[in-house]
Formats: structure tokens, sequence, C-alpha cells
């Protein structure tokens, strides 16, 4: 037994080893071309005349391209690359006019940081140009940039251009095939849930189609202001994605109370389905062969396929249809509402803050203290603690040994290899390494994009093997002004940040429960349409949750302890909405509806669960008694709801 302890103590912890595992995911090839290609052009073309400086620009502006080239549309990467390097000239910019000034540049850094935090809030694509805003205004203010002030921001947006460039090659053939392909996946999802129904890997299948699903609604809606109207192509998908919300609702009705649906005829349609949305054609759909419906389960999910079946094999969908799951508003009402949030929010000022102080703290550090080449300090802390990228702390420790096993590759690079044309094929094999290690997870990719800064950065300061050991120290330095300044003294407890989500999407529970069987519930194309958007909204809520509390297991204790604890109620959370949505479906297609006061009581249980959510740093056990019919459409839902109210506290 004491081996075995002693074995437990000198093992690494578990929160490490989960931060540490390489994430299963396909390496990008084209991706991986386009980076090679992005990052090695711009250096040869610098030796070739004469100034390796400017090509070293090119390369740093084409690597923020790449860093920023996660989008499978074309339409989305133009907004994914070339916003984001809108924002890396203002900062490359500002930062250049501060370079060499003290206090000035502490002083001017700190503001970005403070505005780069607050606007990281916004979106994804806000958020990676508050990242290269206050990137590259460290990098000007830290390196020696060629004159006059403009010529830095021009290279550099030049080489991010670059890369949007190589990215968009394939559009003119390509337009509509990545769409296209979200479409199918998410059939493919849709069909594997119904493969799974009625057994335990029903709940992981549910979750991959809610992430499919979000996927390509977002990327089909994001844009499809211009679209409709114009595009039938893109009508024609939104209306084939539009037919799996019911496909899906009727899932969950199999799943409890499904029987010829269950039968693998039903999942293997929903693939024929997949692949003539995959191949683009209409008039392609096979002849569907349903089992005979026994119940209203069954009814549901025939009824679905058969109208999805229709849709799919239409060539021409109707163009005035309504999207059941609203369309998104105008792009003046959008950004009037982020800069709301912006201002407004508690959050958003609570992160700016927290990134000022330590950037702050970091360029007052090397400003008093000799640090040479000190702007990696403040650039640790920009990766690490940028809010939105997950686990302060442990992303401090992954970057500590992602920046170390870079560095081990850096000093082979620099120790070894001659500078000048050398540099290029060096450059190539980098660079491809980038956003395939990027999928692996965070710790793989700093060990990739390591190497690639020096050798890039070498090109401005000259100091070549010199360089490994400063940027071990100041990584080092970075990542401990981020875990004590930016981790330990913030009172943002776990809870706050955690739990009163959960609640939020609990509370919202209740109110999909009201949506559905309320006094106002029917079964017009209006209250459908609305039940879908609120099951969908709640179900992305849910998603989020779950991604703060998988992000919380990777702390050390006592937060990861304490996500632990409260997981099986995420799980319990997701499962009252698909027994909510399994009840409205089978009262639709024939069952008997539930009494107002058994809606009610399951309303009230749910609401009282939040509130001691929101009141309770640790969880209660509360047994809970729901009245109602044991053989009605929501006994289900009643379980359910019990059994997260008797989830039991950590403590007992």
């Amino acid at each position: 037994m004491s081996e075995n302890r002693q074995q437990s103590l000198l093992s690494p912890p578990e929160w490490l080893i989960r931060g540490l595992r390489p994430q299963s995911a396909p390496i990008p090839r084209a991706a991986v071309a386009r980076a090679s290609l992005a990052l090695a052009t711009p250096m040869a073309v610098g030796f070739a005349v004469g100034e390796p400086v400017y090509g070293a620009l090119v390369a740093m502006g084409a690597l923020s391209g790449v860093i920023g080239d996660t989008a499978d549309a074309y339409r989305m990467r133009v907004f994914n690359i070339a916003v984001p390097q809108c924002f890396g000239a203002i900062g490359v910019m500002l930062g250049t006019l501060v370079y060499g000034d003290g206090w000035t540049a502490v002083a001017v850094l700190t503001l970005i940081a403070l505005i780069s935090g607050m606007i990281s809030t916004i979106g994804a694509v806000a958020s990676v140009s508050g990242l290269l805003l206050l990137l590259n205004a460290v990098v000007g203010a830290g390196l020696p940039m060629p004159g006059p002030w403009w010529k830095s921001p021009l290279l550099l947006t030049i080489g991010g251009l670059f890369v949007l460039a190589l990215a968009l090659v394939g559009w003119p053939w390509r337009a509509r095939a990545p769409e296209r392909a979200a479409v199918a996946a998410t059939y493919r999802t849709a069909a594997e849930l119904l493969a799974a129904a009625g057994t335990p890997a029903y709940d992981v299948r549910r979750q991959a189609v809610t992430g499919s699903l979000n996927a390509s609604y977002d990327l089909i809606l994001a844009r499809r202001a211009h679209y409709h109207g114009r595009s039938t192509s893109m009508v024609r998908l939104l209306a084939q994605l539009n037919v799996l919300v019911p496909l899906i609702e009727a899932a969950a009705a199999a799943h409890l109370h499904g029987r010829s649906s269950r039968r693998p005829e039903i999942a293997a349609a929903v693939r024929d389905l997949a692949d003539v949305v995959a191949s683009g054609r209409s008039g392609a759909v096979p002849d569907l062969v349903l089992p005979e419906p026994q119940g209203p389960a069954d009814r549901a999910m025939n009824a679905a396929l058969r109208h999805a079946s229709a849709v799919v094999d239409h060539p021409e969908p109707e163009h005035s249809a309504e999207d059941p799951l609203g369309r998104p508003a105008a792009l003046g009402v959008r950004a009037r509402r982020a800069a709301l949030t912006v201002l407004l929010s508690p959050a958003s000022w609570r992160y700016g803050l927290r990134l000022a102080l330590c950037i702050g703290l970091a360029q007052s550090l090397v400003s008093v203290v000799s640090v040479p080449r000190s702007y990696w300090v403040a650039l640790t802390v920009t990766f690490v603690l940028k809010p939105d990228f997950g686990s302060v702390f442990s992303r401090a420790v992954l970057r500590a040994l992602g920046t170390a096993a870079g560095l081990v590759t850096a000093a082979l690079v620099l120790g070894v290899v001659p500078r000048g044309w050398w540099d290029v094929p060096v450059m190539v094999v980098l660079a491809a390494l980038i956003p395939a290690f990027s999928a692996k997870g965070y710790a793989f990719q700093t060990a990739a994009i390591t190497p690639v800064i020096l050798l890039i950065s070498d090109q401005l300061n000259h100091l070549g093997f010199h360089l490994v050991l400063p940027r071990l120290l100041d990584s080092l330095i970075g990542c401990g002004i981020a875990l004590v300044a930016g981790y330990l003294l913030w009172p943002e407890s776990w809870h706050t940040r955690i739990g009163d989500r959960l609640a939020e999407a609990v509370e919202e529970s209740a109110r999909y429960v009201e949506c559905a069987f309320g006094g106002a519930a029917g079964d017009n194309p209006a209250d459908h349409a609305a039940r879908a958007r609120m099951r969908r909204r709640l179900y992305r809520d849910l998603s989020v949750v779950r991604t703060e509390f998988q992000r919380a297991l990777t702390e050390p204790p006592p937060t990861g302890r304490r996500a632990a604890a409260w997981w099986p109620l995420v799980v319990a959370a997701e499962r009252i909405v698909d027994a909510t949505t399994a009840a409205r479906v089978r009262v639709t297609h024939g069952a008997t509806p539930p009494a107002p006061d058994e809606v009610g009581a399951v309303t009230r249980e749910l609401r009282e669960l939040a509130q001691g959510l929101r009141s309770s740093a640790t969880l209660e056990r509360v047994a809970a008694r729901i009245k109602g019919d044991d053989n009605g459409v929501l006994a289900p839902l009643r379980q359910e709801v019990t059994a997260a109210r008797e989830i039991a506290s950590p403590q007992r």
C-alpha cells in the first residue's frame, strides 16, 4: 500500500495529465500547406531582395493570419483573417510609437490590454482581434522596427493578406462546398443519434448533434442576411438544415418511448439523406421504406423523416419559407448590442481589468529590472490570461511546458542551421507544425509556435542561439505574473463563473417546460417555432456550461474537485430538456396532454433548484416529491427533475 501511495505522489496530477493528453483531431492538410507557403515565401523574398527584416515582418503578419485561419466557409475566412489583421496593424503602430519611451509604453500597453480584454467578450472574431491588437502592440514596443511609423503596419498587413489570398484560392470552384459538407455532417451525426436511441450511448451522441447543429447554423446564418433572397443554394441548405430540428426532437421521444423508431432502417434512411446533401443533387433520395409506427413517438419519427426526405429531394425549396430558429439581426443592431455588452457587462470589465493589471505589472517589471528583449514577458501574459481561452492555471503550466519544448527545437535550429537561405526550408517545416499541432491542444500549439516566433525575431535582433535561455526565463516570469495577479488574487470564484451559468440554464429549462405545456402552448407553426428557438438556445447554453466545466476540470483542487462533483448535475439538466422535448412530441402526435397542476409542480421544482444553485457554493440534497400521473407523458420528466434535486453535496 505504501508503494502505491508513493507512486501516486510521484505521478503527475490528473488535471495536468488531462491537459497534456493530445486531442483526437484530423490534421488539416490544406491549412498545413497554406502555413508553410505563407511563412516561408516572405522570408525567401526578403533574402532575394536583400531586405530580410522586411521579409521577417511580412512573415510575422502571416503568422497572425495562420493562427486565425480556422474557418471552413470561405466567406467566414475573410472575417476571421482580415478583421483581426486590421486590429493587429493598429497595435503594432501604437507599439512602435512608444518604443523605448519607458513608462509611457507601460501606460499605453496597459490601456490597450484593457480594451483587448473587454472586446474579447463579444465573439470569436473580436477575441482574435483583441489578441492581435495587444500582441502586436507588445511586439512593436519591444522590438526595433524599420521606420517610418507606417512601414511595420503595412508589412504585417501584407503578410496577413497573403494568408487570406491563399485561403480563398478555391472559392470560385468550391464556393458552397464547406457549408454543404457541414450540413451533411450534421445529418450523419443525427443518424448516429438515432442508431443510439434506447442505449447508454445516446447522451454522448446527442452532445455531438448539438455541437454539429450549432456549427452548421453558425456557418450558414452568420452572413445570411446578405444572401437571403439571392442565393438559391444557401436557401436550400438552410431548408435542409431546418428539417433536422423536428427529426432531432423526435429522436428524444424515440430514445425514451420508441419501438419501431429504434429500428436500424431509420438511421439508414438519414444516412442516405446525408449522402444526397453532400452530393448537392436533387431527386436522388431513395424511396423510404419505414416500419409501421406503434405509438406517438414512432408516428413523430415517421412524419419528421418523411418531411426531411421531401425537402432534401426537392430542387427548389420554398423561397419564402420562414426560418424556425430565427434569422440574425442586422449588422448595425448587432454592433450596438456588442458595444453595450462591452461597456455595461461586469464580466467584460472584469476580464479587461485583470488583463490590464497583469500587462501593466509585466511592463513595469521589465522597465525596472534589466531583462534583455523583455517583450516576451508580456507576450506570455497575453496568451496565458486571455479570458476566453480556458483555465488560467492550466494554461500557465501548459504554456511553460510547451515553451520549454519549443525552445529545445529553437536551440537546435539556431545553434546548428546557418542563418540566411537555410532559414527558408526550416520555416517550411516549422510552419507546417502550427496547424497540425494546434488541433492537438494548447501545449502542443505553444511548442509549435515558439520556434517560429524565435526564428522570425532573430531576423530583427540577430541574437541567434543567445535568444533561447532569455526566452525561457521571460516565459516563466510571465506565467508567474499571470498565476499570481491574474488568477490567485482575483475574487471571482468558481461558483460565480460556472454555478450561476448552470442556474440560468436550469431556470431556462423551467421556462421551456412552460412554453411546451403552458396555457399558450399549441401546435400551430408559430408555437412550434418558438419552442424550437428556445430549445436550441437552451442546448447552446448547456453546451457552454459543459465547456466551462471541462475547463474547470483541468484546474487543481479545490476548483477541479468541485467541478467533478457538480458534473452529474450538468448531465441531469441536459436530460431534463430531452425529457421535455420527448413529452411535447408525444402530445403533438396523439398522447394525452399533462394537467396544468403537474406542469406547475415541475417548473416550481426547477426554479427552486436554480435558486439553490445561486445561493450555495456546494450541492445540497433535496428529497423532491412531484405529484403526477405515473403513466402520463411527464412521468420521465418528473423522474429526471427528482434525480437532479437528489444529487448529493460534495460534503456528504
